[in-house]
C-alpha cells in the first residue's frame, strides 16, 4: 500500500535523523500524486531554529520543489500527530490530508507535551504568560491599505 510506504518514510527519517544528532524524533513527507516532493526531520537543536520541526522543514522543501507556495493536491505523512504550530503550517499549506504515527499522548508521554499552547491560545491576550501588547496599529494599517490598493497583489 503506497500510504504505508510514504508513512514508512516519515518514520525511518524520524528514527535515522535522531539518531544522528539532527534533533528531536520526528520526520514528514510531502507527497504529490504517489511521489515524495518534500522531506523533513526535526532540525531544532542542529539548526537552533524552534520552527524546524518535521512538518515545516517538509514543507518549506516541497513548495521549494515545487516552485508554490501552496501544497494543493499533496498529501503530509508525518511520525506525530502535528503540534499546534504545525497545524497551522498545514493548514496554510493546504493539502488534501494528513497521516500521523504517533499521536500527542505518545509525544506528551516522552517529554513533548504542546497542552500548554493549546491552553495559551484559548485565553485573552493580556491572560497569556508571554504578554501580548498591542503597539502603533494606525501605523501598522498602512501597510494592510496599501496591500488592498495594491492591484499587483497576489492572494493567497
Amino acid at each position: 500500500m503506497a500510504e504505508e510506504k510514504h508513512m514508512r518514510e516519515a518514520i525511518r527519517l524520524s528514527l535515522e535523523m535522531m539518531l544522528a544528532g539532527k534533533g528531536g524524533p520526528f520526520g514528514a513527507v510531502v507527497v504529490k500524486n504517489g511521489e515524495i516532493v518534500g522531506i523533513g526531520y526535526n532540525q531544532v537543536t542542529s539548526t537552533n531554529d524552534p520552527t524546524a520541526h518535521a512538518e515545516v522543514v517538509a514543507i518549506r522543501d516541497a513548495c521549494k520543489n515545487l516552485d508554490t507556495y501552496q501544497l494543493d493536491d499533496c498529501e503530509i505523512y508525518t511520525s506525530c500527530e502535528p503540534c499546534p504550530m504545525c497545524l497551522g503550517a498545514i493548514y496554510w499549506a493546504r493539502p488534501l490530508r494528513v497521516y500521523y504515527g504517533n499521536t500527542k499522548e505518545d509525544a506528551k508521554a516522552i517529554g513533548f507535551d504542546d497542552q500548554f499552547i493549546y491552553e495559551e491560545l484559548e485565553k485573552k491576550l493580556n491572560e497569556r504568560s508571554i504578554p501580548m501588547l498591542p503597539m502603533l496599529r494606525n501605523e501598522a494599517l498602512k501597510a494592510f491599505e496599501a496591500w488592498q490598493e495594491n492591484d499587483q497583489k497576489k492572494e493567497y
